[in-house]
């Protein structure tokens, strides 16, 4: 399995929503907690150029957001991403 990183925060519909679709596909992914972690958001924000939540990383790759990894899942691609690294 490819190696995936997940920038969350709590209370965070999008982060809910993308999670759930990671798992459902029966992929592991770290989860990174931003909500009151200023270390955390500041990774995130220099490695996607982005400020929101959450930002999606797939074998080193940024996805974006949950958005992105639900537009990815439709259009076919993210399950040969998701089986790279495997």
């Amino acid at each position: 399995m490819a190696e995936i990183i997940v920038y969350t925060r709590k209370m965070c519909g999008f982060c809910t929503a993308a999670k759930s679709l990671l798992s459902g596909k029966k992929a592991s992914f770290k989860e990174f907690d931003g909500t009151f972690d200023t270390k955390i958001r500041q990774e995130m924000m220099q490695k996607s150029g982005r400020t929101t939540f959450p930002q999606i990383f797939i074998d080193g790759v940024h996805v974006g957001g949950c958005d992105e990894l639900h537009d990815l899942d439709r259009q076919g691609k993210l399950d040969g991403m998701l089986k790279k690294g495997a």
